[in-house]
């Protein structure tokens, strides 16, 4: 136990959307074959972690599913165990989770924000500040290197920095991030022309990771174009040329579907066609594929025109982010 530890603490951590390179953030692509690059954003839609002390020293985790035990290692969320060994944790602490999006299967990365929220509040619950560096990092360590989930590091990084950023994976590990400067005013016209729809179809990005990392070599090529449309993109954006981001939705979708089998079927492909008729200028799928969120580009003046084209799937309205993890309540 800890001397120093608050009776309340509450982390708000932001979920993210990525426009183009997302897939060269996995290991095999960038420790082989080049620097990964990856342009992400944080949005206002967000997953809060609240701590609390218990009156006794057992352990009670509240997510979908309530657990109450008395050892860390009885702990059946495999993030919680971990994140509590990891920081030495052993007892005496409640936890509860909530998102403003469902928290499985919808490619925003919100298993990784649960984590890096998680991390965030049980320092500042030790009475610890963590930096965004030292919670990506602490995270990535727990997904990958202890839990040996499959995927890649993207998430864990925009999740604790926030921003519009472009992301280099380099081979020795390192990760740079490197903020997206643009004029408000272009910021607000790209944020206008952004679209985003719920296809209703949770799945696994797991399974997804997993086939990808057997077929990168086969697809290397396209894996080094959708990088170079990371950086280009990037070049664009710094010079406010923001109107040519449909084109980069575009081209990082037709490159991403052909990596792997379960990243698109005939019902997202349709419900792609059906927004393009109903004006849609650049589209992709939101994370490692198969459901989740379709992303489009398009006048904001057609943005009902493609709402109606989709129904009854649901537009989520957001908006950009400019904070990674937060700490927003703390209570003695």
């Amino acid at each position: 136990m800890f001397a120093t530890r608050r009776r309340m603490i509450m982390s708000r951590t932001p979920l993210r959307i990525t426009f183009v390179g997302g897939g060269t953030d996995l290991p095999e692509f960038y420790k082989n074959y080049g620097n990964g690059a990856v342009i992400s954003s944080a949005i206002n839609k967000y997953v809060y972690v609240i701590i609390h002390k218990r009156f006794d020293d057992s352990i009670r985790v509240g997510y979908t599913k309530t657990e109450i035990v008395k050892n860390v290692e009885d702990i059946m969320h495999p993030t919680v165990r971990e994140s509590l060994k990891f920081l030495g944790i052993s007892g005496g602490i409640e936890i509860t989770t909530m998102a403003d999006i469902p928290s499985g299967g919808t490619g925003m990365g919100s298993s990784s924000s649960f984590l890096v929220g998680l991390l965030n509040a049980l320092h500042a619950w030790k009475g610890e500040y963590a930096t965004p560096a030292e919670l990506a990092e602490e995270a990535v360590e727990i997904e990958r290197s202890i839990l040996k989930e499959p995927g890649g590091k993207q998430d864990q990084y925009i999740a604790a920095f926030g921003g519009l950023q472009l992301m280099e994976f380099e081979k020795d590990e390192v990760v740079n991030i490197i903020p997206i400067i643009m004029k408000e005013s272009s910021r607000k016209k790209l944020q206008s022309h952004l679209l985003m729809i719920y296809t209703g179809i949770e799945r696994s990005s797991a399974n997804i990771h997993l086939k990808q990392r057997l077929q990168i070599k086969k697809h290397l090529n396209s894996y080094k174009k959708m990088a170079k449309l990371a950086y280009n993109m990037f070049d664009d954006l710094s010079d406010n040329k923001w109107d040519k981001t449909g084109i980069y939705l575009t081209q990082n979708w037709n490159l991403k579907k052909t990596l792997s089998d379960g990243i698109t079927d005939g019902v997202i492909n349709d419900h792609i066609i059906r927004a393009h008729k109903a004006g849609a200028q650049g589209w992709k799928l939101i994370g490692a594929g198969g459901g989740g969120f379709l992303l489009f580009y398009a006048p904001k003046n057609k943005h009902t025109d493609i709402i109606k084209s989709l129904k009854p799937l649901r537009p989520e309205p957001f908006e950009f982010s400019f904070s990674g993890s937060r700490i927003v309540y703390v209570g003695d």
